[in-house]
């Protein structure tokens, strides 16, 4: 069975993003569920950074940037997005995200519609070290 990385962290995570959507619904703007999760976030005690802004790097040198929607605990991204489904572009700007920032860990969450649709991603080039409470077998 394959290692989950960051195991109580990612079911909280994704706890919030139910209660969320079961209190609001699916028919909302992005917007406003950054907002929703944003304050349960706070209510959890889960340390998040939001909006963050992340330089794209080529031979050392910034030749953009991205805006992450929420770094939790310095170790998840989590990017919201509220559109019919997801396509490659939202799994492709996770990975881009997590390659940047050098972490493990991405989850990409739809709330268009009746249910909450998230998914983990995983940056398998990452350079954390890993310990045994990070991990669940």
């Amino acid at each position: 069975m394959a290692e989950l990385i960051y195991p109580e962290l990612s079911y909280k995570v994704v706890g919030i993003l139910f209660k969320v959507h079961s209190k609001l619904g699916g028919k909302y703007q992005e917007k406003y569920y950054q907002r929703a999760v944003a304050l349960a976030l706070k209510e959890e005690n889960l340390p998040f950074k939001k909006e963050i802004k992340v330089d794209l790097t080529f031979n050392s040198e910034k030749i953009g940037k991205y805006f992450l929607d929420f770094l939790i605990e310095d170790k998840v991204i989590l990017e919201l997005k509220a559109t019919p489904r997801f396509n490659r572009e939202d799994f492709r700007q996770v990975l881009a995200y997590l390659k940047a920032k050098d972490l493990k860990l991405g989850i990409l969450a739809n709330f268009r519609g009746d249910k909450l649709v998230y998914k983990r991603i995983l940056n398998s080039s990452a350079n954390i070290s890993m310990d045994s409470q990070n991990l669940y077998s």
